[in-house]
């Protein structure tokens, strides 16, 4: 990014196979800004092979859209169909490789852990996760569809993790630590 822009422009990514929700937000200081956010969808009858391709393209075509400098995913979670997490698992590898053909580097963050930077609780409901997304973004309705408004909670995520990496890095330099 050029100088005097935003600090840290992340890429926040809910992956699947049927959809991948994607939402970017700049990290400036401690004012989060949204940039933006979308979703891909694949059909079925594309084929496996036809499906990852275009998560792959639609991934590529963000990343140099919105040239983020920092990608964030949620980690996997199933709990009894094997067979959907292994499809989900081939998009990750997908959506990890186009992220890093780009030089991104790429952070892992589980559900409850997405949920507890939201809303203190890891427990908390899905509505109470897009509630504080709207808030702190600043925007008028929830972001739709779910899995969009889901990547930017993930960016949110990394964007609290980054800020205290950034003010240990601050700290350490000036002598503080």
């Amino acid at each position: 990014m050029p100088s005097g822009t935003a600090r840290l422009r992340v890429l926040g990514i809910d992956p699947g196979l049927a959809a991948v929700g994607w939402g970017v937000v700049d990290l400036d200081g401690a004012r989060v800004v949204y940039r933006g956010h979308g979703c891909f969808v694949t059909k079925p009858e594309a084929g496996m092979a036809g499906r990852l391709a275009l998560i792959r393209d639609s991934l590529k075509a963000v990343i140099a859209e919105y040239e983020p400098s920092e990608a964030a995913m949620e980690a996997l979670y199933f709990s009894r169909n094997v067979t959907s997490a292994l499809a989900v698992a081939e998009a990750r590898g997908v959506i990890r490789l186009a992220c890093s053909d780009a030089g991104l580097p790429m952070s892992e963050y589980g559900p409850m852990d997405v949920k507890k930077a939201a809303t203190g609780s890891g427990r908390s409901a899905k509505e109470d996760v897009q509630s504080f997304v709207r808030l702190v973004l600043g925007l008028s309705e929830i972001p739709r569809p779910d899995h969009a408004a889901d990547a930017l909670a993930v960016a949110l995520c990394h964007c609290q993790g980054a800020g205290v990496r950034s003010a240990l890095v601050d700290a350490s330099r000036s002598g503080r630590l």
